[in-house]
């Protein structure tokens, strides 16, 4: 079964190419501009054992908002469309991931019920630039346009940067366990029969 997928999306803000194999081994080609975002990516990429190609151009200059969120889009809909009709995979996958003083939560539905639950301590700076700020924008867009329901929770931690890099590390790897292929699995994985 081949759950690869390749896109392109352009806008007046943004140009993206990017492909994802969802069967990989975590190879990560990133290059949006975005330094952190780039690492963030990569780390996604990695821990959820997928390969993940991802170049853009936005505009950058203006704030980092409309290429992190057209990113998530992309990611999404490259999400949807590798893992098809969605039949054989496991469907639920989490993870709990420490960084430092820090620890993060991720659990995943792929069942396409959309939302997105994304708790980090009230302290942290809530800037346009903050990327506890832009994390959110990103993970809205990747998970409604990859079909899933998505909590994160970061219940603790001090730095930033750490917090932020134990939820990328966590949501690859409850990714990895959501889109695996169970033998048991005939179908979709719904009482219902259809998700």
């Amino acid at each position: 079964m081949n759950r690869e997928a390749e896109l392109s999306r352009q806008t007046n803000e943004t140009t993206i190419d990017a492909k994802l194999n969802i069967d990989g081994t975590g190879i990560a080609d990133i290059g949006i501009g975005i330094p952190f975002f780039d690492h963030m990516l990569t780390l996604l990429s990695a821990h959820g054992f997928f390969d993940l190609s991802i170049h853009a151009q936005g505009d950058i200059e203006v704030d980092f908002h409309h290429t992190i969120e057209d990113v998530g889009l992309v990611l999404g809909d490259l999400l949807d469309q590798a893992l098809g009709g969605r039949e054989g995979i496991r469907r639920y996958g989490h993870a709990v991931t420490p960084m430092d003083e820090s620890i993060a939560t991720a659990i995943i539905d792929l069942a396409k019920r959309l939302f997105l639950v994304y708790r980090l301590p009230s302290d942290l700076p809530k800037t346009g630039e903050s990327f506890s700020v832009l994390g959110k924008e990103f993970f809205r867009a990747f998970s409604t346009r990859g079909g899933m329901n998505l909590h994160i929770d970061v219940a603790y931690g001090e730095n930033e940067h750490h917090m932020i890099e134990a939820i990328f590390k966590a949501v690859g790897r409850a990714l990895d366990m959501a889109t695996a292929m169970d033998d048991r699995i005939h179908g979709v994985h719904s009482t219902k029969g259809t998700l």
